[in-house]
């Protein structure tokens, strides 16, 4: 039996958590105010707030796990991709506290670790709920968005990917035009349960195989807006909810088609999403009832383990402690 402790630092929610082999003991978020006046992460502002709760949210979680810092056995990390500040943050730290505890330290990968969250345990009594391999994920988030084919716990081969702006920047950047706030997912998925998606239409990119292109579904909705506020200065506003379940219809179905096409290519039956724009409430219920039209499992992670947080980490960290994958003290974080 293995007890990890797991920090996440790659973005701007400082976390840490504990797990027992895959069973999830506490899990700790602090979140980040200071970047929606400014509309998105400001990367200075969000190490400074990563380095006055890291020791605080570490803490915590180590208390609401009931256990002792020597129970420890390793300490995992996300190691890239991210803001450089952020990671430099929960990396010194971790490799500072498994060196005073004489631990061994493993790095993760945050994509890896977004997919892999689909096993984790939150109650040792708990059936067992993950996916079988072979499984297709669809990891899609502010900054990646990829279709992956799984054959094991670390064979992860992308089928495709964005070529230019993921899904969830597209999203954004949808709720910066209609000046609806940050961060635009969680807005425009709660204004479009209010609007009608087949009011106005957006033309999608035909890209070849399993990649995605969102630039331009950004450019004509700017483009479309555009043209109508000449015509009406409050159509935004008199609009607010259809514009919303149009442009999120939009990216949801142009996602999905491609999952549904890589599954039915690689005759997979168990479809899953992760990241996080995989607690947008559309692409659950959509990618459900494609799953159920062809009589697969579908796997949609909880809100909890949509955005990021240090018990995805944990379950990579989990995995690789099996394997004896354990990182050198000197191995420093990326960002890409």
């Amino acid at each position: 039996m293995s007890t990890i402790l797991a920090i996440e630092s790659s973005c701007d929610d400082t976390s840490a958590a504990v797990l027992r082999d895959d069973v999830l003991l506490s899990n700790v978020i602090a979140s980040q105010k200071v970047h929606e006046q400014y509309g998105g992460v400001v990367p200075e502002l969000a190490s400074r707030a990563h380095e006055q709760n890291i020791i605080p949210v570490v803490d915590g979680a180590i208390r609401e796990a009931g256990i002792g810092k020597e129970e420890i056995d390793a300490v995992a990390f996300t190691r890239g991709p991210g803001l450089m500040g952020s990671l430099m943050v929960g990396v010194s730290f971790a490799k500072s506290f498994a060196q005073a505890l004489g631990k061994p330290i493993i790095e993760v990968n945050h994509l890896q670790a977004h997919v892999l969250s689909h096993f984790c345990r939150q109650d040792a009594g708990a059936p067992w709920n993950a996916p079988q391999f072979p499984f297709i994920c669809l990891l899609v988030s502010g900054g990646h968005t990829q279709i992956l084919l799984l054959r094991s716990h670390f064979d992860m081969e992308i089928l495709g990917q964005t070529i230019d702006d993921a899904a969830g920047e597209a999203i954004d950047k949808a709720a910066k035009i209609m000046d609806l706030g940050y961060p635009g997912g969680p807005i425009i998925d709660r204004l479009a349960k209010e609007g009608n998606a087949d009011a106005f239409h957006f033309a999608t990119p035909q890209i070849a195989g399993y990649d995605y292109s969102f630039s331009g579904i950004k450019t004509s909705f700017l483009y479309f807006l555009r043209d109508r506020l000449k015509e009406d200065p409050d159509f935004i506003e008199k609009h607010k909810a259809d514009l919303c379940a149009s442009i999120q219809k939009t990216i949801v179905d142009f996602l999905l088609k491609k999952v549904e096409k890589a599954a039915l290519k690689y005759n997979v039956r168990q479809v899953a999403i992760a990241g996080g724009v995989s607690a947008n409430s559309r692409l659950r219920s959509e990618l459900q009832r494609i799953c159920d039209k062809h009589r697969w499992q579908a796997f949609i992670p909880p809100f909890k383990f949509c955005t990021d947080n240090a018990a995805m980490v944990g379950i990579a960290g989990y995995f690789k402690y099996l394997k004896g994958e354990f990182a050198d003290i000197s191995l420093p974080p990326y960002t890409r």
